[in-house]
């Protein structure tokens, strides 16, 4: 009598601006329930960008994924007295309504504060997790994981190609790459989870460069996400 494996569905918000259309969330989407990504849904793509492609993306999906969007500008000037902070807190709250098991950052151009963090991995005081009749404290804490476009501890925070070509330009580095870490409150120090180089071919633009790497980011934002959900919700191979 053949015995079928008991499929453990992990669940994965993404938080995407879509600087570069959407490609890496495309990847995750790709990976989805195949050896790269298995039991695994996504439950919401969240944007900070209204015309984000991304968005386009999920609900083209199969099936579609649902998607939200909310930008730091307009909540200012809908909410007066509302800090970036309390937006950080109503972004973490629309991820909590879906109880993800990670929150994986694929492109999020927005520095979340202390406040996203202390929600989403349940630190907050209890009031905090109040939403209508809703209490969305976690019932454990939910990782959060970021793809950064750069080695661990080299071009921190925003531009980091244009910053490591400009460093290969000056013969200062040949070779730069890409990592997936854990979010913590300090810009792209978390832990490293998965890190790539990527080096420089002689007579690069940094079109070139950039193409490359992405090519790179599209692998590791799945296995970052894979080897996090294997600690969170771990599943045997089939």
């Amino acid at each position: 009598m053949s015995t079928q494996r008991r499929i453990v569905l992990r669940t994965i918000g993404v938080l995407i601006t879509n600087v570069y259309q959407g490609t890496n969330l495309q990847a995750l989407i790709d990976a989805l329930n195949t050896p790269a990504l298995p039991d695994a849904q996504i439950t919401l793509v969240l944007s900070n960008r209204k015309a984000a492609y991304g968005l386009t993306r999920a609900a083209e999906a199969t099936p579609p994924i649902p998607t939200a969007y909310l930008a730091l500008q307009p909540y200012l000037k809908q909410n007066p007295g509302k800090t970036r902070e309390d937006y950080d807190a109503e972004v973490a709250k629309i991820v909590l309504r879906e109880k993800p098991d990670i929150v994986v950052l694929a492109g999020w151009m927005h520095i979340l504060s202390e406040r996203f963090l202390d929600l989403v991995e349940g630190r907050a005081n209890a009031d905090a997790y109040t939403s209508g009749d809703d209490d969305l404290r976690p019932s454990t804490p939910i990782a959060v994981i970021n793809l950064h476009p750069a080695l661990p501890g080299q071009f921190d925070g925003a531009n980091a190609i244009e910053r490591a070509f400009e460093a290969y330009e000056k013969g200062e580095i040949d070779h730069s790459g890409v990592m997936v870490h854990r979010v913590v409150k300090d810009v792209d120090r978390g832990e490293p989870l998965v890190v790539r180089e990527v080096p420089f071919v002689k007579g690069d633009t940094v079109d070139e460069f950039a193409k490359r790497l992405h090519a790179i980011e599209h692998e590791i934002i799945v296995e970052g996400t894979k080897k996090v959900l294997q600690e969170v919700k771990p599943v045997k191979a089939s």
